[in-house]
């Protein structure tokens, strides 16, 4: 669960304004379909209104909680209650209701007036292809690597010609100039990385790796050590078992002008034991990493 104000991302803590919960249903459950989806041919490239996943119990479309209620006029909006069904009726469905009786796709389609709910996609799970030493361009043991770049270079080239890097420098001295230049060089190193990871797939949006390799860092600051993860109310150590990419913002349609949410990763810590008896939701650990200043 996400805010969707921007400025609630700049406020202080870990966690930022997320939570995430855990729960684990059998396969045979009353809210999803035993079998998965049939396989089915990719929709065109027609642009449409983002649509709720198909299948399983309905959803009501203001909280996405179950909807044992619909609509009485077009029988296909589904509701968790008469307040949403009311709150939903004065922001727009009194003029699209109608068109959902006629059978029109827009009845399962998320409202643009819909405060509390993103865009739903399928995810498409792929395991990752191992990397070859040749796949990288930067050498780890070279710690100039990932910043003696062309651009780089060039950069001190101007600075020396104009004489600015010597007079920038002039109020620092040599070991606070020796820190500042080891911690950008170790920045730019845990970006660099970060970016040749996710060249192979530009357009991933979670890595799944439940108890194995840990999270790939956007950033050398604000990593979370063992003592950092709370244990889980069983008292059960969390272990790591996912992240969302920075990609995913591209499709939740938050951009507005002036600000927007934004993230660099968020990085999800579960129970190792899994305990719980699968009919109630647990809270987890989610820690959110923001880009560096000086990433680009």
């Amino acid at each position: 669960f996400a805010c969707r104000g921007a400025a609630c991302y700049r406020l202080p803590g870990p966690r930022g304004p997320l939570c995430v919960f855990r729960n684990q249903l059998p396969r045979r459950n009353d809210t999803y379909p035993e079998e998965p989806p049939p396989e089915e041919p990719p929709p065109d490239t027609t642009a449409v209104l983002p649509h709720r996943l198909r299948g399983g119990a309905a959803l009501c479309r203001v909280c996405g909680c179950l909807g044992p209620r619909v609509c009485g006029r077009c029988h296909r909006a589904a509701y968790c209650g008469p307040e949403h069904q009311v709150l939903d009726w004065r922001r727009g469905h009194r003029r699209s209701c109608g068109q959902h009786a006629a059978g029109g796709d827009s009845a399962d389609a998320i409202p643009e007036h819909n405060e509390f709910l993103f865009p739903e996609y399928e995810i498409l799970i792929e395991p990752e292809e191992p990397e070859s030493p040749s796949d990288s361009s930067v050498d780890p043991d070279d710690e100039q690597g990932a910043v003696d770049t062309p651009k780089g270079l060039k950069e001190q080239e101007e600075l020396r010609a104009t004489g600015s890097a010597g007079k920038a420098c002039q109020s620092l001295d040599e070991e606070t100039l020796e820190a500042m230049a080891k911690h950008e060089t170790e920045e730019d190193k845990v970006f660099q990385m970060f970016k040749e990871r996710v060249a192979a797939e530009p357009e991933q949006i979670i890595r799944y790796c439940r108890g194995g390799e840990g999270p790939i860092w956007v950033s050398g600051e604000n990593t979370p050590e063992e003592k950092h993860i709370p244990n889980c109310s069983c008292g059960a150590k969390r272990i790591f078992e996912f992240q969302i990419m920075p990609q995913l913002l591209n499709h939740l349609q938050v951009d507005s002008l002036g600000e927007s949410i934004d993230w660099g990763t968020l990085v999800v810590y579960t129970c190792a034991e899994n305990c719980g008896d699968g009919n109630e939701y647990l809270e987890e650990f989610i820690w959110k990493q923001d880009f560096s200043a000086g990433s680009s």
